[in-house]
């Protein structure tokens, strides 16, 4: 007989060894979450991080365990306290969305679950879809139309420019790569589009000049006279013209082309039409302003953004496509791991066949709880809500002399600056710019800063059900004294 003997060791795994422990520490750790969204309002928008707090993030990588409530306790401290500040209410910088607690449960439940949404037959992948059918309702999309859950805004709107690259191109793309394409392809968008859709044409290897900005009239839309003339231009000079990208929602200032006339350029010229609504997709759902985005429907591919005016918690973005078959061809790749099976876990739809990812979180959850306990239509009213204050903002700034409304405000983004006397361009950037950082770092408010019209301003994007009217009244209040003290203190110099 062999006279080894194995010595037994016992497994290991993650999981807590003392659940009863791990419970008590979770109900604090909810009760604090409870707490920190109710007392939102009492904290400072943002704070500058001190030292020491920096200081903890070089700590070299841990080699032996912590209890997890001190790990916890390392979270508060140096994670929680210190916020980029976009649940608050008092958050305008860029356009963020403000994320509500329902969907953190889902996000919470979801982990718990550990679903891959690449697909198969399980309720989360049923939920997806779901959520997706919801989606497509809501920007009035036919139910044969297809979509998928991304990260946001930039991957879904790829996804939409990458089907139109593959269904314009004039060869198997896919197999052949765009070198062999037998004309180059052209996009058009406003000179207002987001940088993304930059991003989007060097990822799919037609290069940035492919991407043909055309001008803006007074209301930062896109010329319909100077599109067409582009198109003809192109076509004369060889291109082959292959898609219109309409904007619902410019980031600069929330201008929104005219999307039903973008809609008959694109099927006069037989040109796909997709339109970016990360912004403003969703006002489709708004009851008193709707009818800024008509035409949307018509669209062959949108992106959209649930984490931005449906507040879920981040990530959480939307591609939708008219054409499921022709989003399906784009991406599906049936390696022989993953076929599918006539019954058993494999013989749900593989969700990864409408994207890049293989691996998908299980984003549905945090947007369909949130949907259920609020239904569409609160949802629609918060967006009409951000919109009307965001005029009420506008009409403060038109009655204070000393402020500069710099662009018309067309939804939930206000542009417009503090005025100084007698100064150059350079100087009244600088002098505003002060303002931005003096708000932010006395934890008033949160601005950002763009250029309009090749002019520099502020810009306050109200996407935030948070948000009351007695806070923009508190920012002019504010913008108002820090203008004064910065204006005394460059009178002394």
């Amino acid at each position: 007989m062999d006279s080894f003997q194995e010595t037994a060791v016992a497994d290991e795994t993650l999981d807590p060894p003392d659940w009863a422990g791990m419970g008590t520490l979770s109900h604090r750790i909810l009760d604090d979450a409870i707490a920190y969204l109710k007392e939102v309002r009492e904290r400072p928008v943002w704070r500058e991080m001190p030292d020491e707090v920096r200081a903890f993030f070089d700590a070299p990588i841990p080699r032996s365990p912590a209890p997890v409530s001190a790990v916890y306790d390392d979270v508060a401290r140096n994670v929680m306290a210190y916020p980029m500040g976009n649940i608050h209410p008092r958050f305008w910088a860029w356009y963020m969305g403000s994320s509500n607690f329902t969907g953190a449960l889902g996000d919470f439940l979801a982990a718990i679950q550990g679903s891959n949404l690449g697909g198969g037959n399980h309720a989360a992948g049923l939920m997806d879809s779901q959520v997706v059918n919801w989606l497509k309702e809501m920007v009035g999309f036919p139910a044969s139309a297809s979509g998928t859950l991304v990260s946001g805004g930039s991957m879904a709107n790829i996804i939409g420019l990458t089907v139109a690259r593959n269904v314009k191109a004039g060869v198997d793309v896919r197999e052949r790569g765009v070198g062999a394409m037998p004309k180059p392809l052209r996009y058009y968008a406003s000179d207002q589009v987001h940088s993304c859709h930059r991003k989007g044409m060097e990822a799919l290897g037609l290069g940035n000049r492919a991407l043909r900005r055309i001008p803006t009239d007074a209301g930062l839309r896109v010329d319909i006279a100077a599109l067409k003339a582009a198109i003809a231009e192109d076509r004369e000079a060889g291109f082959k013209p292959a898609c219109v990208i309409g904007t619902a929602g410019t980031v600069n200032t929330g201008a929104i082309d005219d999307l039903q006339a973008l809609a008959e350029v694109a099927a006069g010229e037989e040109l796909w039409f997709h339109v970016d609504g990360c912004i403003g997709a969703l006002i489709a759902v708004a009851p008193e302003n709707r009818s800024l985005v008509a035409g949307i429907e018509q669209a062959d591919s949108i992106a959209l953004d649930p984490h931005k005016l449906l507040h879920a918690p981040f990530e959480a973005g939307c591609a939708l496509v008219r054409d499921a078959s022709q989003h399906r061809n784009t991406f599906a790749v049936t390696p022989e791991y993953l076929e599918s099976a006539p019954r058993g876990l494999a013989s749900g739809e593989w969700l990864f066949d409408y994207g890049l990812q293989t691996s998908r979180g299980f984003r549905a959850l945090k947007i369909w709880m949130a949907l259920k306990q609020h239904g569409v239509e609160k949802f629609g009213r918060l967006i009409d809500q951000n919109i009307a204050q965001a005029r009420y903002l506008t009409r403060l700034i038109e009655a204070e002399p000393a402020l500069e409304l710099m662009a018309p405000t067309t939804v939930n983004i206000v542009s417009f600056r503090h005025r100084l006397d007698a100064a150059s361009q350079e100087s009244l950037k600088a002098f505003n710019t002060e303002i931005m950082l003096r708000l932010q770092e006395e934890g008033i408010a949160a601005l950002s800063d763009t250029t309009v019209h090749g002019r520099h301003c502020l810009r306050v994007a109200i996407a935030n059900h948070r948000t009351r009217r007695d806070d923009l009244d508190l920012l002019v209040r504010e913008m108002l004294r820090v203008g004064r003290e910065i204006e005394a203190t460059m009178s002394q110099a």
